[in-house]
């Protein structure tokens, strides 16, 4: 469903993501994981068409993003980490413009928005200025937006930033339901829990390279620290603190 391709991005003498391959099947919800400046946001703006590669490819649903672009981005729902909104729209009139971009008819939107912004607690706002929205409200917009025209891979950058506890189930939940129903999902987030709990793999990116990839149960297995999580992994393998501090 997902197919990374030997992917590299430099940035004049900075080398953001270096020859990155990956494949993610159909209905995974996989999880993309790394420090600070590791290539994370760089690979997602790729894989969205936001961004050319300066080498390798990404192949979303057999469609190239740099010869097939239009394809690619049919099929796709993206969630970028910092969401541009029009300010002087309202909920329901932005989602109409998201819409319109994916060709779909009044009659097969209106029915989603409904269902959409019911789910995320935002109906009673539909027709209130964004500008007016929290930050929180924002999100929760963004995420509606991306899941209109019901897409076959949705790509995230740090979805539960600015969501409120109940926001944040519900995306999980929701996000549970779709890989269910065979939406592949690509997550990066700082959230560890979050990948912990619903992705079924993960993998490891420093330095714009791949370090470690596979399921919670094989890194477990691997590294014995399943009582210790996620975290421990994490701050293992990147070499963020000092192994004393894990014991």
């Amino acid at each position: 469903m997902i197919q990374i391709k030997n992917l590299t991005k430099q940035f004049g003498s900075l080398t953001a993501v270096n020859d990155l391959s990956l494949d993610v099947a159909p209905g995974e919800i996989f999880g993309f994981l790394g420090p600070n400046g590791a290539g994370k946001t760089t690979t997602l703006k790729i894989m969205a068409g936001v961004l050319a590669p300066t080498a390798g490819d990404v192949e979303l649903c057999g469609f190239s993003v740099l010869t097939n672009p239009s394809q690619a981005k049919a099929l796709t729902g993206y969630i970028p980490d910092r969401p541009f909104l029009y300010d002087k729209l309202t909920g329901l009139e932005f989602l109409h413009f998201v819409g319109g971009l994916y060709e779909l008819l009044p009659k097969q939107i209106d029915p989603e928005i409904e269902v959409r912004l019911n789910l995320f607690d935002l109906w009673d706002w539909r027709n209130e200025l964004i500008e007016s929205y929290s930050h929180g409200m924002k999100q929760r917009l963004i995420i509606c937006s991306a899941l209109i025209h019901h897409p076959r891979i949705l790509i995230v950058d740090e979805p539960m930033v600015g969501l409120d506890p109940k926001g944040v189930r519900i995306v999980k939940r929701l996000f549970q339901k779709e890989s269910a129903q065979g939406m592949t999902i690509f997550l990066s987030t700082h959230t560890l829990s979050t990948a912990q709990e619903i992705c079924g793999r993960i993998g490891i990116i420093q330095k714009g390279a791949l370090i470690a990839l596979g399921s919670m149960d094989s890194f477990a297995q691997e590294a014995d620290w399943k009582a210790k999580g996620l975290e421990a992994l994490f701050l293992k393998l990147t070499g963020d603190i000092e192994e004393e501090f894990l014991d």
